[in-house]
C-alpha cells in the first residue's frame, strides 16, 4: 500500500481549520493522524484560490497542507474522471476528488452528501467486480 488511508475533501481540511465539531469528532473518533491523510491537487487550488483570503489564512491553510500528503492529478486519475462524469452527474472538480482518492485506494473524507453517494457506489462496484 502507499500508507495512504484518506483523502481529505475540501469542505473538510475547511472543518479542521475552523475546528469543525463533526469534523474533529470524527477524527477523534477514528483516530486520525496526518500521516494517514491526503489531499487532492484540486483541493489546494481551491482552498489558496478563494477570493479575498487573507495572508495569515494563507499560512495557516499552507501549514495545514504541509502536514499532509499532496496527491497530483496523474493521467490515471485524469481517465477515472472521464469516467466518473461519464457515470455520474458530478462536477468536475468532486470528480477529480473523487477519482484521487479511488486511484489512491483511499476513503474520501467528505461532509459533501452526494459526493458520499458517489463514492458509496463506486466501492460497491468495485468490491463486486472481485
Amino acid at each position: 500500500m502507499n500508507g495512504i488511508d484518506y483523502l481529505l475533501d475540501t469542505n473538510f481540511i475547511l472543518g479542521l481549520l475552523k475546528a469543525a465539531p463533526e469534523t474533529l469528532a470524527l477524527i477523534g473518533q477514528r483516530q486520525i493522524e496526518a500521516r494517514q491523510c491526503a489531499y487532492s491537487a484540486i483541493t489546494r487550488m481551491e482552498l489558496l484560490g478563494f477570493p479575498g483570503l487573507t495572508a495569515s489564512e494563507e499560512t495557516l491553510i499552507q501549514r495545514k497542507l504541509g502536514q499532509l500528503i499532496h496527491a497530483p492529478i496523474t493521467p490515471a486519475v485524469e481517465d477515472e474522471v472521464i469516467r466518473l462524469r461519464r457515470t455520474h452527474t458530478i462536477k468536475l472538480p468532486d470528480a477529480i476528488i473523487a477519482a484521487s482518492a479511488l486511484m489512491l485506494g483511499a476513503e474520501l473524507l467528505t461532509h459533501d452528501q452526494k459526493l458520499q453517494a458517489v463514492m458509496a457506489h463506486e466501492v460497491q462496484q468495485r468490491a463486486g467486480t472481485r
